[in-house]
Protein backbone atom coordinates (compact mmCIF):
# COMPACT_ATOMS: atom_id res chain seq x y z
CA UNK A 1 0.00 0.00 0.00
CA UNK A 2 1.13 3.24 -0.80
CA UNK A 3 0.97 4.72 3.26
CA UNK A 4 4.06 2.74 3.92
CA UNK A 5 6.60 3.43 0.54
CA UNK A 6 9.69 4.31 1.23
CA UNK A 7 12.45 6.91 0.21
CA UNK A 8 13.61 4.77 -2.32
CA UNK A 9 10.46 4.01 -3.86
CA UNK A 10 10.09 4.88 -7.35
CA UNK A 11 7.17 7.11 -6.73
CA UNK A 12 10.16 9.66 -5.50
CA UNK A 13 11.56 9.71 -8.95
CA UNK A 14 8.44 11.05 -10.64
CA UNK A 15 9.40 14.33 -12.23
CA UNK A 16 8.03 17.99 -11.19
CA UNK A 17 5.95 18.55 -14.74
CA UNK A 18 4.61 14.99 -15.13
CA UNK A 19 3.18 15.88 -11.04
CA UNK A 20 2.04 19.24 -12.40
CA UNK A 21 0.11 18.15 -15.15
CA UNK A 22 -1.25 15.06 -13.15
CA UNK A 23 -2.82 17.76 -10.92
CA UNK A 24 -4.09 20.28 -13.57
CA UNK A 25 -5.26 17.30 -15.59
CA UNK A 26 -7.29 15.45 -12.23
CA UNK A 27 -8.52 18.98 -10.61
CA UNK A 28 -8.79 21.15 -14.11
CA UNK A 29 -6.40 23.45 -12.19
CA UNK A 30 -3.46 25.49 -13.83
CA UNK A 31 -0.61 25.17 -11.59
CA UNK A 32 2.46 26.26 -12.44
CA UNK A 33 4.36 25.25 -9.68
CA UNK A 34 4.39 22.39 -7.04
CA UNK A 35 4.89 25.05 -4.11
CA UNK A 36 1.42 26.64 -5.32
CA UNK A 37 -0.31 23.46 -3.63
CA UNK A 38 1.24 24.55 -0.01
CA UNK A 39 -2.21 25.30 1.37
CA UNK A 40 -3.71 22.27 1.57
CA UNK A 41 -6.36 22.38 -0.32
CA UNK A 42 -5.53 20.42 -3.62
CA UNK A 43 -4.63 17.48 -1.26
CA UNK A 44 -8.15 17.59 0.09
CA UNK A 45 -9.58 17.64 -3.25
CA UNK A 46 -7.23 14.93 -4.34
CA UNK A 47 -8.41 12.63 -1.50
CA UNK A 48 -11.94 13.86 -2.32
CA UNK A 49 -11.38 12.23 -5.87
CA UNK A 50 -10.12 9.12 -4.43
CA UNK A 51 -12.38 8.67 -2.44
CA UNK A 52 -16.17 10.62 -3.06
CA UNK A 53 -17.89 12.35 -0.36
CA UNK A 54 -15.51 11.10 2.32
CA UNK A 55 -13.72 14.97 2.25
CA UNK A 56 -16.02 17.88 4.04
CA UNK A 57 -15.41 19.98 0.92
CA UNK A 58 -16.99 23.00 2.49
CA UNK A 59 -14.51 22.99 5.38
CA UNK A 60 -11.80 23.52 2.59
CA UNK A 61 -10.55 27.02 1.78
CA UNK A 62 -8.66 27.57 -1.62
CA UNK A 63 -8.53 31.11 -0.71
CA UNK A 64 -5.86 30.46 2.36
CA UNK A 65 -2.81 32.57 2.45
CA UNK A 66 -1.87 32.85 6.06
CA UNK A 67 -0.49 29.77 7.84
CA UNK A 68 -3.30 29.50 10.24
CA UNK A 69 -5.74 29.32 7.38
CA UNK A 70 -3.09 26.24 5.26
CA UNK A 71 -3.31 24.18 8.79
CA UNK A 72 -7.04 24.31 8.58
CA UNK A 73 -6.87 22.30 5.37
CA UNK A 74 -4.33 20.28 6.78
CA UNK A 75 -6.87 19.56 9.63
CA UNK A 76 -9.76 18.32 7.25
CA UNK A 77 -6.69 16.20 5.12
CA UNK A 78 -5.29 14.76 8.57
CA UNK A 79 -9.16 13.84 9.31
CA UNK A 80 -9.51 12.29 6.33
CA UNK A 81 -6.70 10.50 6.88
CA UNK A 82 -7.84 9.03 9.82
CA UNK A 83 -10.89 7.52 8.67
CA UNK A 84 -9.37 5.88 6.24
CA UNK A 85 -6.83 4.82 8.70
CA UNK A 86 -4.03 6.38 6.52
CA UNK A 87 -0.69 6.17 8.45
CA UNK A 88 1.20 8.78 6.10
CA UNK A 89 2.75 11.64 8.93
CA UNK A 90 1.81 15.08 7.21
CA UNK A 91 4.86 17.75 7.78
CA UNK A 92 2.56 20.83 8.45
CA UNK A 93 5.38 23.01 9.22
CA UNK A 94 7.39 21.97 6.34
CA UNK A 95 4.71 21.87 3.78
CA UNK A 96 3.37 25.60 4.81
CA UNK A 97 6.27 27.12 4.25
CA UNK A 98 6.02 26.33 0.34
CA UNK A 99 9.48 24.73 0.12
CA UNK A 100 9.47 22.94 -3.40
CA UNK A 101 11.27 19.80 -2.49
CA UNK A 102 8.91 19.35 0.35
CA UNK A 103 5.84 19.53 -1.46
CA UNK A 104 6.96 17.71 -4.08
CA UNK A 105 7.76 14.85 -2.20
CA UNK A 106 4.35 15.15 -0.56
CA UNK A 107 2.82 15.40 -3.87
CA UNK A 108 4.55 12.32 -4.93
CA UNK A 109 3.41 10.36 -2.13
CA UNK A 110 -0.12 12.07 -3.25
CA UNK A 111 -0.06 10.41 -7.01
CA UNK A 112 1.43 6.96 -5.89
CA UNK A 113 -1.47 6.66 -3.35
CA UNK A 114 -4.38 7.73 -5.79
CA UNK A 115 -2.98 5.31 -8.64
CA UNK A 116 -2.69 2.99 -5.73
CA UNK A 117 -6.61 3.41 -4.81
CA UNK A 118 -7.91 4.77 -8.42
CA UNK A 119 -11.67 4.91 -6.97
CA UNK A 120 -13.62 7.87 -8.44
CA UNK A 121 -10.80 9.49 -10.74
CA UNK A 122 -12.28 9.02 -13.93
CA UNK A 123 -16.20 9.83 -13.22
CA UNK A 124 -14.94 12.52 -11.06
CA UNK A 125 -16.11 16.48 -11.70
CA UNK A 126 -13.58 18.79 -10.20
CA UNK A 127 -15.41 22.23 -10.94
CA UNK A 128 -18.53 20.97 -9.24
CA UNK A 129 -17.18 19.82 -6.15
CA UNK A 130 -14.93 22.81 -5.84
CA UNK A 131 -17.74 24.94 -6.12
CA UNK A 132 -18.66 24.23 -2.22
CA UNK A 133 -15.25 25.86 -1.27
CA UNK A 134 -14.02 28.88 -0.12
CA UNK A 135 -12.86 30.56 -3.24
CA UNK A 136 -13.31 27.29 -5.07
CA UNK A 137 -15.31 29.29 -7.96
CA UNK A 138 -12.72 32.15 -8.37
CA UNK A 139 -10.36 29.51 -8.78
CA UNK A 140 -12.35 27.28 -11.47
CA UNK A 141 -13.26 30.70 -13.01
CA UNK A 142 -9.49 31.77 -13.41
CA UNK A 143 -8.26 28.30 -14.96
CA UNK A 144 -11.22 27.73 -17.22
CA UNK A 145 -10.27 31.84 -18.29
CA UNK A 146 -6.72 30.92 -18.84
CA UNK A 147 -7.39 27.63 -20.97
CA UNK A 148 -9.14 29.03 -23.70
CA UNK A 149 -6.09 31.65 -23.97
CA UNK A 150 -3.38 29.33 -24.21
CA UNK A 151 -5.46 28.25 -26.85
CA UNK A 152 -6.63 31.18 -28.75
CA UNK A 153 -2.61 32.18 -28.54
CA UNK A 154 -1.56 29.09 -30.03
CA UNK A 155 -4.21 29.14 -33.23
CA UNK A 156 -2.82 32.69 -33.78
CA UNK A 157 0.58 31.98 -35.47
CA UNK A 158 -1.49 29.26 -37.68
CA UNK A 159 -3.50 32.12 -39.15
CA UNK A 160 -0.74 34.74 -39.59
CA UNK A 161 0.77 31.43 -41.64
CA UNK A 162 -2.01 31.04 -43.74
CA UNK A 163 -2.72 34.86 -44.54
CA UNK A 164 1.31 34.51 -45.02
CA UNK A 165 0.81 32.11 -48.27
CA UNK A 166 -1.11 34.82 -50.43
CA UNK A 167 0.80 36.17 -53.13
CA UNK A 168 -1.75 38.99 -53.88
CA UNK A 169 0.16 42.53 -54.56
CA UNK A 170 -3.25 44.21 -53.52
CA UNK A 171 -2.07 42.49 -50.04
CA UNK A 172 1.74 43.41 -50.14
CA UNK A 173 1.17 46.93 -47.99
CA UNK A 174 -0.85 44.78 -45.60
CA UNK A 175 2.50 41.72 -45.27
CA UNK A 176 4.56 44.19 -44.74
CA UNK A 177 2.59 46.20 -41.58
CA UNK A 178 1.84 42.50 -40.24
CA UNK A 179 5.61 41.16 -40.42
CA UNK A 180 6.68 43.58 -37.84
CA UNK A 181 4.37 42.97 -35.03
CA UNK A 182 5.17 39.13 -35.89
CA UNK A 183 8.82 40.07 -35.37
CA UNK A 184 7.95 41.65 -32.24
CA UNK A 185 6.06 38.58 -31.02
CA UNK A 186 9.21 36.58 -32.18
CA UNK A 187 11.21 38.29 -29.91
CA UNK A 188 8.87 38.13 -27.04
CA UNK A 189 8.39 34.26 -27.19
CA UNK A 190 12.28 34.25 -27.07
CA UNK A 191 12.44 36.20 -23.87
CA UNK A 192 9.48 34.10 -22.45
CA UNK A 193 10.97 30.64 -23.53
CA UNK A 194 14.40 32.17 -21.69
CA UNK A 195 12.56 33.64 -18.85
CA UNK A 196 11.10 29.92 -18.45
CA UNK A 197 14.32 28.27 -18.78
CA UNK A 198 15.91 30.47 -15.95
CA UNK A 199 12.67 29.60 -13.58
CA UNK A 200 13.18 26.08 -14.04
CA UNK A 201 16.87 26.48 -13.25
CA UNK A 202 16.41 28.22 -10.30
CA UNK A 203 13.58 25.96 -9.56
CA UNK A 204 15.95 22.91 -10.33
CA UNK A 205 18.67 24.87 -7.91
CA UNK A 206 16.23 25.51 -5.01
CA UNK A 207 15.57 21.68 -4.51
CA UNK A 208 18.71 20.65 -4.85
CA UNK A 209 19.52 23.57 -2.08
CA UNK A 210 16.71 21.97 0.32
CA UNK A 211 17.86 18.69 -0.13
CA UNK A 212 21.23 19.67 0.90
CA UNK A 213 19.76 21.23 3.78
CA UNK A 214 18.09 18.02 5.07
CA UNK A 215 21.00 16.33 4.35
CA UNK A 216 22.86 18.87 6.78
CA UNK A 217 20.17 18.80 9.63
CA UNK A 218 20.51 15.10 9.69
CA UNK A 219 24.43 14.72 9.94
CA UNK A 220 23.82 16.88 12.50
CA UNK A 221 21.37 15.43 14.79
CA UNK A 222 23.51 12.16 15.03
CA UNK A 223 26.39 14.18 15.93
CA UNK A 224 24.21 16.00 18.41
CA UNK A 225 23.27 12.45 19.72
CA UNK A 226 27.25 11.25 20.22
CA UNK A 227 27.71 14.62 22.28
CA UNK A 228 25.11 14.10 24.52
CA UNK A 229 25.80 10.44 24.92
CA UNK A 230 29.44 11.03 25.68
CA UNK A 231 28.16 13.86 28.65
CA UNK A 232 26.66 10.52 29.85
CA UNK A 233 28.62 10.47 33.91
CA UNK A 234 28.95 6.90 33.68
CA UNK A 235 31.19 6.71 30.47
CA UNK A 236 32.24 10.44 30.42
CA UNK A 237 35.94 10.17 32.01
CA UNK A 238 36.29 6.99 29.10
CA UNK A 239 39.62 7.21 27.10
CA UNK A 240 37.76 6.28 24.23
CA UNK A 241 34.78 9.37 24.71
CA UNK A 242 37.81 11.39 25.49
CA UNK A 243 38.71 10.78 21.96
CA UNK A 244 35.24 11.07 20.56
CA UNK A 245 34.94 14.64 22.42
CA UNK A 246 38.67 15.67 20.40
CA UNK A 247 37.67 14.66 17.42
CA UNK A 248 33.93 16.35 17.67
CA UNK A 249 35.43 19.62 19.29
CA UNK A 250 38.75 19.66 16.75
CA UNK A 251 39.24 22.90 14.38
CA UNK A 252 38.80 21.94 10.74
CA UNK A 253 42.74 22.33 9.67
CA UNK A 254 43.73 19.89 12.67
CA UNK A 255 44.51 16.56 10.71
CA UNK A 256 46.44 15.02 12.98
CA UNK A 257 43.47 14.74 15.98
CA UNK A 258 42.38 11.17 14.08
CA UNK A 259 45.76 9.53 14.58
CA UNK A 260 46.64 11.22 18.04
CA UNK A 261 42.76 9.96 19.46
CA UNK A 262 44.46 6.58 18.17
CA UNK A 263 47.66 6.54 20.06
CA UNK A 264 45.97 7.98 23.00
CA UNK A 265 43.18 4.95 22.80
CA UNK A 266 46.06 2.19 22.22
CA UNK A 267 48.44 3.90 25.02
CA UNK A 268 44.96 3.63 27.76
CA UNK A 269 44.16 0.02 26.58
CA UNK A 270 47.97 -1.12 27.19
CA UNK A 271 47.73 0.56 30.99
CA UNK A 272 44.69 -0.86 31.66
CA UNK A 273 46.07 -4.20 30.70
CA UNK A 274 49.02 -3.83 32.63
CA UNK A 275 46.95 -2.72 36.12
CA UNK A 276 44.59 -5.65 35.72
CA UNK A 277 47.40 -8.17 35.71
CA UNK A 278 49.38 -6.28 38.74
CA UNK A 279 46.05 -6.60 40.52
CA UNK A 280 45.95 -10.45 39.47
CA UNK A 281 49.48 -10.55 41.25
CA UNK A 282 48.45 -8.76 44.45
CA UNK A 283 45.19 -10.47 44.53
CA UNK A 284 47.45 -14.09 44.92
CA UNK A 285 49.81 -13.12 47.10
CA UNK A 286 47.13 -12.03 49.19
CA UNK A 287 45.12 -15.14 48.83
CA UNK A 288 48.72 -17.08 49.94
CA UNK A 289 49.00 -14.59 53.17
CA UNK A 290 45.13 -15.55 54.30
CA UNK A 291 45.66 -18.97 53.49
CA UNK A 292 48.96 -19.50 55.62
CA UNK A 293 47.60 -17.52 58.22
CA UNK A 294 44.10 -19.37 58.81
CA UNK A 295 46.08 -22.59 59.47
CA UNK A 296 47.36 -24.00 63.18
CA UNK A 297 50.45 -23.95 64.71
CA UNK A 298 50.82 -27.58 64.35
CA UNK A 299 49.80 -27.73 61.30
CA UNK A 300 52.34 -24.76 60.17
CA UNK A 301 54.74 -27.02 62.33
CA UNK A 302 54.49 -30.17 60.40
CA UNK A 303 54.04 -27.97 57.01
CA UNK A 304 57.50 -26.91 57.99
CA UNK A 305 59.39 -30.12 58.87
CA UNK A 306 57.79 -31.89 55.87
CA UNK A 307 59.77 -29.40 53.64
CA UNK A 308 62.85 -30.05 56.11
CA UNK A 309 62.34 -33.53 55.94
CA UNK A 310 61.77 -33.61 52.02
CA UNK A 311 64.97 -31.83 51.64
CA UNK A 312 67.52 -33.70 53.76
CA UNK A 313 69.27 -36.73 52.36
CA UNK A 314 69.56 -37.86 56.02
CA UNK A 315 66.18 -38.52 55.90
CA UNK A 316 64.84 -42.27 55.67
CA UNK A 317 61.71 -43.59 55.05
Amino acid sequence: MATNIGMMDSAYFVGRSEILSWINSTLHLNLSKVEEACTGAVQCQLMDAAHPGMVPMHKVNFDAKNEYEMIQNYKVLQDVFNKLKITKYIEVNKLIKGRPLDNLEFMQWMKRYCDCVNGGLNNYNPLERREACKGGKELSKKSAASQPSTKSSASVPKQATHNGKRTDPTHTNTSVKAARPSSSGGHSAAAQAERTKFEQQITELKLSVDSLEKERDFYFSKLRDIEILCQTPDIEKSPVVDAIKRILYAAEDDASVVAETQSMVVSEEVELKSDSQKRKNIINVDVDVAASNSLSPRQRLSETSDVHCSGSPLVTY
